[in-house]
This record gives structure tokens, C-alpha cells and sequence, in this order.
């Protein structure tokens, strides 16, 4: 049985010393794990499509559970980020991510369509620090993982100044010391507007919000532990990333 579909490409692994395995994040099938056969042979017509963070068009082939790809087209290589090393491991970092939050047999429409615009944005002269924390709080609430930003959990209060990274709720000053437990990171007036716009916005106007630069290198900090947190685990990628900065 053949399938077509449109896939970006999360990983790569060398399967022998021809073949690779893919794994792909599809509109309507999710997570897909694929062989590309002849793949790391010398001029392979599939090097460009199946490349990492490539998206394409995918003709797969179906066998007993086992997909092989038959076909592939690139729509879209993302070579601006392949020029640039800081990028190129941010949008890496995005990819495993995203592998981590999607299954197979789960439609993942919203988290394929936000990955894909942060990577575009990650071509264009936008905040890296932006990019990043719209990418790991909204991703976290597609996967479930929506924290709860009306206010303060304990009082109700509307200004709170600390967020609660496990528990995912916020908390003014005068009730932290109700339950002592757990990490709690502050948060200011801007950088709780920005936090409740991206994770409730409409995905096309995802990035239409402002924010200094400090604000948004806190608030980058701030979506990272809430993410890692809710996962509970680190990314290598990321930790490359960071590495590069300093």
C-alpha cells in the first residue's frame, strides 16, 4: 500500500552502509518512522528531502506495519539555517522536541504547523530568545501541558509574581508561603501578558506581541524550565545551543 503525505524530517540514523531511518512528523499520521533506502550512497536522488529539518512531499510504502519511502520532493530546506551554527542547533533542538511531544497514529496538524513557522522565523531577523519561548510554551500546551495564567491560584488575584514551574499555576508574593514546596520563578506584568498571548493566541499571530530584549531573554528562561520540567528531562541539543552563546 502506497501513502502520500507531507512530512518534516526530526531525525536521521544511519541504518547500514546504505540505508538511514527517518522520522517524520506527518499533518494526519503523526510520528512516522521510515526507511530511506539507498540514502547514503553517493548522489542519492533522496539526499535533499531526507535531510534534517527538510520538509517535503513523502511517497511511502506500506508493508506489514513498515514504511520505506518510495518518492520524496523538498518544499522546503530551511538553507539559511544550515549557514548559521547557533540556528541550525536551535531549530535542531526544536526537531527534538517535537519528536519527544508527538506519537504515531496522532494527527499533529497544530505542532507540525508551529514548528514549521518558527523554523521560517528562524531564517528571518527575528529574536532567537522569541522564537524559542513561543516554540516551547505553546508546544508544551499542544501537548498538554496548558499552565493556568488567569492568576494567582490561592487568592485569585489578577497581578501575581511568581510561576510555579511543576504545578504550572501562578502566585503573588503574600501567598508563597502557603505551600513552600516546589520551584517558583518570578515573573513581571510584561512577561505574563506575553506568556498568556502565546498560549492562547491564534497560530498565525503568534509572534505579533513586543517585548524587550531583557524580558524576552527571562521569559525564553522561563518557558525552558517550564518545559524541561513538565518533560522531566534535558535536550543535548539545547545545552549545544547555550554552549554557543556564551
Amino acid at each position: 500500500m502506497y501513502l502520500t503525505t507531507p512530512g518534516l524530517v526530526l531525525r536521521v540514523t544511519d541504518y547500514n552502509d546504505r540505508d538511514s531511518l527517518l522520522t517524520l512528523l506527518t499533518p494526519n499520521y503523526g510520528k512516522l518512522t521510515v526507511k530511506a533506502r539507498g540514502l547514503r550512497r553517493k548522489n542519492s536522488p533522496l539526499t535533499a528531502p531526507c535531510q534534517l529539518l527538510a520538509y517535503g512531499d513523502f511517497t511511502l510504502f506500506e508493508y506489514r506495519g513498515s514504511y520505506s519511502i518510495n518518492e520524496a520532493a523538498s518544499v522546503e530546506l530551511f538553507q539559511q539555517l544550515r549557514r548559521d551554527l547557533p540556528k541550525l542547533s536551535l531549530g535542531i533542538y526544536f526537531a527534538q522536541v517535537t519528536e519527544v511531544l508527538s506519537q504515531e497514529d496522532l494527527p499533529s496538524p497544530e505542532l507540525l504547523s508551529l514548528v514549521l513557522n518558527c523554523l521560517h522565523m528562524l531564517t528571518q531577523n527575528a529574536s532567537e530568545q522569541k522564537i524559542k519561548a513561543v516554540f516551547e510554551l505553546r508546544a508544551a500546551c499542544y501537548a498538554g501541558y496548558m499552565p493556568d495564567l488567569s492568576g494567582c491560584h490561592l487568592c485569585g488575584s489578577d497581578t501575581p509574581d511568581y510561576f510555579d514551574l511543576s504545578a504550572g499555576v501562578l502566585e503573588c508574593s503574600r501567598c508563597r508561603s502557603f505551600e513552600p514546596s516546589g520551584i517558583r520563578l518570578p515573573v513581571s506584568a510584561g512577561m505574563l501578558q506575553a506568556m498568556r498571548y502565546i498560549s492562547a493566541c491564534e497560530p498565525k499571530r503568534i509572534f505579533a506581541f513586543d517585548l524587550g530584549e531583557d524580558n524576552l531573554l527571562q521569559l525564553s528562561q522561563i518557558t525552558e524550565a517550564y518545559l524541561t520540567t513538565q518533560l522531566e528531562r534535558g535536550f543535548s541539543t539545547l545545552d549545544f545551543y547555550k554552549s554557543l552563546l556564551i
